[in-house]
């Protein structure tokens, strides 16, 4: 079993952020790969585990042709850019930006008093030049909420081959992942089960394999990121 572990990484950061980089996908990032990041999988190219400092922020930057899941875990973000400007995200709300060929500029801002903590994701689209556009969610506790990838034939996310999902689990209950899949603990401990080997895993760590059950010990919240 392949698992990474968020506190085994140097801490780093810009402006107003400190973060772990888990992923750093050689695609995107080529002779600035971090060695000990794991690549990417399917479209999915970058993780970060962040901590906005009190009234902290990104600062206004732009990007262009790159899909960008922001996962609100702790405390709120205020949203600033040319896609939805204005709107605030608490604990538990998603945002999902696409800046297409069109592009996008934004600016994250933590505005209180304390530290917030935000999971930030990209994805590189599957089809160039297509238009900006911005998607939000507040997934269930309980269960499976898709916030990202599917079918074009819907709305409801970006399509993309490439799906990510959040995942509550209740103590004792179990999700199966019989296709490889990237799985990063956002909350809880659980046991993972590949084979005839079990380990324990909690918040920080990041693992990949297929043909794997997981079992929480505790509530436990995932993002489940496949490619089918």
């Amino acid at each position: 079993m392949n698992i990474l572990s968020r506190n085994t990484l140097k801490l780093g950061g810009f402006a107003g952020i400190t973060e772990h980089r888990l992923v750093t996908d050689s695609r995107v990032f080529a002779g600035r790969k971090k060695p000990e990041t794991f690549e990417g999988i399917g479209n999915m190219v970058y993780l970060a585990d962040a901590r906005y400092l009190p009234k902290g922020e990104s600062g206004m930057h732009p990007h262009n042709e790159i899909d960008v899941i922001s996962i609100v875990l702790e405390g709120r973000v205020s949203h600033e850019g040319s896609l939805e400007h204005g709107k605030d995200l608490v604990a538990g709300d998603v945002q999902v930006q696409r800046a297409g060929g069109e592009g996008f500029s934004h600016n994250e801002i933590n505005p209180d008093d304390q530290p917030n903590r935000m999971l930030q994701v990209w994805a590189l689209p599957e089809v160039a030049g297509e238009p900006a556009g911005y998607k939000s969610y507040t997934p269930k506790t309980k269960g499976t909420t898709r916030i990202y990838g599917g079918s074009r034939t819907q709305s409801d996310t970006f399509a993309s081959k490439t799906t990510m999902d959040i995942v509550h689990l209740d103590t004792d209950e179990h999700i199966a992942l019989e296709h490889e899949a990237l799985v990063y603990v956002i909350a809880g401990d659980a046991q993972l089960h590949h084979n005839s080997n079990a380990v324990t895993i909690t918040e920080g760590d990041l693992f990949r394999n297929k043909q794997q059950k997981v079992v929480a010990s505790t509530h436990l919240q995932l993002l489940v990121i496949s490619h089918v």
